[in-house]
Formats: structure tokens, C-alpha cells, sequence
């Protein structure tokens, strides 16, 4: 059917874009056939777990079942809660202060190279620099206090979402800025019309890196010098031999990554409906 066919035939667009939107019956289709592979390895992983602790190929002390390791995280819940959430809190600090620099340094450097050719270099030496080896001269600087934690995620998480948002703001249609232009659009209207609305997508592919990169430095800050957070447990348990304990600690900082994920995909598909990554595959061609 043609273009000029269905332009004429305003129920028939609509009919169509009725049946290209997803129901809630889909969407339970969709989310069940994403689901069921990685519930599926993760199932097979506990299993193997399981056998290596029941049949005793290795030494409880090194690998504990997973019946004890659920025994500590049940007998000492407000335990582990209380230093989940101090990593928690270090982390989503962490994260969104990442955010809003990383995202400004992205929108600098896109509109001036100079700037660009300045701190690129700059931005990828921090990167390649391991944090651990930082981290205790930042406990040196700032104390023991929360600070070096936020600070080692913010580095952490800061080179994804500023690469992510520069690829996303240079990735606008050269065409659509030409025409902005033309019809007259300041560049702060250019910038929020048109670039960035389209470098979203790749903002929050950046932004799904960066909050589980987040979890991973403040428990690395946590592991230079703390009395508090799922590293200090880590540690401690490590220290004491406790392996139950050190598992559930890395189940917990484990689950809370993977939480922040979904939280950071869930805004993703609120705040992107209109992106091809969110459509349910059913692609409708018009000739």
C-alpha cells in the first residue's frame, strides 16, 4: 500500500499502530522468553554448587553449600542489611554524581575540540590506571569516611557514561543539524530538539555499565579502609575463614548490581518508548 494511501486513511494508521503495540499478554511473552535462558544457567550453576558441596570434592572451608551459605543470610539479616546499605548508598552517590559530570564533560567536549583534544587523553589515562592501587592514596587524602568510597566509583563508573554520551551527541543525522539551522534554531534548541533526545539510547547503554561498575568501586573503597559496606564483611569473613559468610556478602553485592541494572533498564523503557530497542519486534513496512 502506498505512503499517499495511508496519509488518506487516518483509521487505518491508527489500526496499524494498534496492532504494532505490544499487549500486556506480549510483553509477559517477551519478558518470560528473555528470562528463561539466564534463570536456566543460573539454576544449572547452584546445582553444580550444590553437588561439590554434597559430594565434598572440596573442603568446606573453602567452598561451603549453598544450605549454610542461605543459613547466614537468614540468621543474621539486619546484619547484612545494615553494611548492603551503606554500599548501597556509597554506590548510587557515586553513580549519580558520574552522571551529571560525566554527561557535562560529554557535551563540552563535543562542541569544542579543543577541549576534546585536551581531556580525551587525559580521561583515558585515569581509566587504564587500576583503582585499587589509587584507592589508599585517597583513604591518605580524605580519611576513612565515606568519601574515598563515592570518589573510587565515581571514577569508575565516570569513563562509559562519558564516552557512551560523546558517541550518542556526534551520532545525530548531519542532515537533521542542517536543517535545524536553517530553520533558524539556536543551538541550545538544536542541543535539546534534536541532539540530546537522540544521544539517549547511547547514554543509557553507558549508564547500565556504569551503575554495576559502580557497586564494584565502593566495594573496592571499602576493601582499602572501612568499618562498614559488604567490603568490610568481605574482609572481615575472609580473614576469619568464614566463607559462609564471604559468599553471602558476594551474593548480596551481587544482587544489589543486578538490581540497579534493572532499575536503570526499567527508566530506560519509560523514558525511551520510541526507540527500536524497546519495540516488541513487530516491524510494520509501508511501500
Amino acid at each position: 500500500m502506498s505512503q499517499s494511501a495511508l496519509k488518506s486513511s487516518p483509521e487505518l494508521v491508527q489500526g496499524v499502530r494498534e496492532r504494532a503495540r505490544p499487549t500486556a499478554g506480549r510483553r509477559f511473552a517477551d519478558v518470560a522468553e528473555k528470562s528463561w535462558r539466564p534463570l536456566a544457567l543460573l539454576v544449572a550453576c547452584f546445582a553444580v554448587w550444590w553437588v561439590i558441596a554434597a559430594a565434598e570434592l572440596v573442603e568446606p572451608y573453602l567452598v561451603p553449600s549453598p544450605a549454610a551459605t542461605l543459613d547466614v543470610i537468614l540468621d543474621k539479616p539486619d546484619y547484612l542489611w545494615q553494611h548492603s546499605w551503606v554500599t548501597t548508598y556509597e554506590t548510587l552517590l557515586g553513580f549519580v554524581i558520574a552522571v551529571a559530570v560525566g554527561v557535562f564533560a560529554a557535551v563540552v567536549m563535543v562542541y569544542s575540540t579543543t577541549v576534546e583534544k585536551t581531556l580525551y587523553p587525559i580521561l583515558l589515562f585515569a581509566q587504564v590506571v587500576p583503582k585499587i592501587a589509587i584507592a589508599p592514596l585517597f583513604v591518605v587524602w580524605l580519611g576513612f569516611g565515606i568519601a574515598p568510597k563515592i570518589l573510587i566509583a565515581v571514577l569508575i563508573a565516570f569513563f562509559p557514561i562519558v564516552i557512551s554520551m560523546v558517541t550518542g551527541l556526534k551520532a545525530v543525522d548531519p542532515e537533521m543539524l542542517q536543517l535545524s539551522a536553517t530553520m533558524g534554531a539556536s543551538p541550545w534548541q538544536t542541543f535539546r530538539k534534536i541532539r540530546f533526545p537522540a544521544s539517549l539510547p547511547h547514554l543509557f547503554s553507558g549508564l547500565k555499565v556504569a551503575v554495576t561498575l559502580a557497586v564494584t568501586g565502593a566495594v573496592v573503597g571499602e576493601f582499602v579502609g572501612a568499618d562498614e559496606g559488604l567490603g568490610y564483611v568481605i574482609l572481615q569473613a575472609n580473614g576469619n575463614l568464614d566463607t559462609p559468610m564471604l559468599f553471602a556478602g558476594l551474593l548480596v553485592m551481587s544482587l544489589i548490581g543486578v538490581v540497579l541494572f534493572v532499575a536503570v533498564e526499567v527508566a530506560e523503557q519509560v523514558l525511551l518508548p520510541w526507540h527500536a530497542s524497546r519495540r516488541d519486534g513487530t516491524a510494520v513496512t509501508t511501500y
